[in-house]
C-alpha cells in the first residue's frame, strides 16, 4: 500500500491550494532501473490527463493516480516531504528487494559509504552515484548528474569512488559503473 506521510499531505494539499489552475490529483510512477534502483516522479495533473487504466488511490484532500506499470513499486513506496542541507522538498523510497546471495549488512555498508562519503563529495559538481546492484563482491554503479557524461568520470571512479569504497568495506572485489555517458545531458568536465 502507497504512503504518503502526514507532512508530505500537509504540503501536497498546500500546493494544490496554491496552483493557480485547477488539478484532479497527483501522478506517481515509477520505472525499475535495477533490483536496487527505482526512479519515481511525481506531479500534478489536471483534468483529461488520467487514464482509464490508472489505479485511483484517494487520500484527504487529493487523489493519487499510478499507471499499470508503476503499480508494483509505487505500491511499497513511502512518501515524504524532507528539509535539509539542500532545500526541502518531497522523497519517494521503497524498501530495497535485495538480489539472491547478498548480505543485507553489505549492502547498507556501500550505500552507508555512498550516502556518507562519496555523495557528498561529488554533489559540488552537480554529481551524484547510486548503487544500481551488488553481486557477490562486485558493487554496479550509475553516476548522474554532472558525473554522467564527465571527462573526468573514468578517474574519479577509480581514484575515489573505488578507493573509499574498498578502504570502508573491503569485502568488495570488483566496482563498475554502468553509467550511459554518450547521453550525459549537463557533464561538469568536458573532455576536449
Amino acid at each position: 500500500m502507497l504512503t504518503i506521510t502526514d507532512l508530505a499531505q500537509t504540503k501536497i494539499v498546500e500546493l494544490i491550494d496554491k496552483s493557480p489552475n485547477p488539478v484532479k490529483g497527483l501522478r506517481i510512477g515509477a520505472t525499475s532501473v535495477s533490483p536496487l534502483k527505482v526512479d519515481y516522479r511525481m506531479a500534478f495533473i489536471a483534468q483529461g490527463q488520467e487514464n482509464d487504466d490508472d489505479t485511483v488511490i484517494p487520500y484527504d484532500g487529493f487523489d493519487v493516480y499510478v499507471d499499470p506499470d508503476s503499480g508494483d513499486n509505487v505500491q511499497e513506496a513511502t512518501v515524504d516531504y524532507v528539509e535539509g542541507l539542500m532545500g526541502s522538498g518531497f522523497k519517494i523510497e521503497r524498501p530495497r528487494d535485495l538480489p539472491e546471495g547478498v548480505d543485507g549488512s553489505l549492502l547498507d555498508r556501500v550505500q552507508h559509504v555512498l550516502d556518507e562519503k562519496i555523495n557528498p563529495a561529488v554533489s559540488g559538481h552537480g554529481g551524484r552515484v547510486s548503487l544500481i546492484d551488488l553481486k557477490e563482491k562486485t558493487v554496479f554503479l550509475q553516476l548522474e548528474g554532472g558525473c554522467q557524461g564527465c571527462g573526468m568520470a573514468d578517474v574519479t571512479l577509480k581514484q575515489g569512488i573505488e578507493v573509499m569504497i574498498k578502504e570502508s568495506v573491503p569485502e568488495i572485489e570488483e566496482i563498475y559503473d554502468v553509467t550511459d555517458h554518450a547521453n550525459g545531458k549537463n557533464p561538469y568536465y568536458r573532455a576536449p
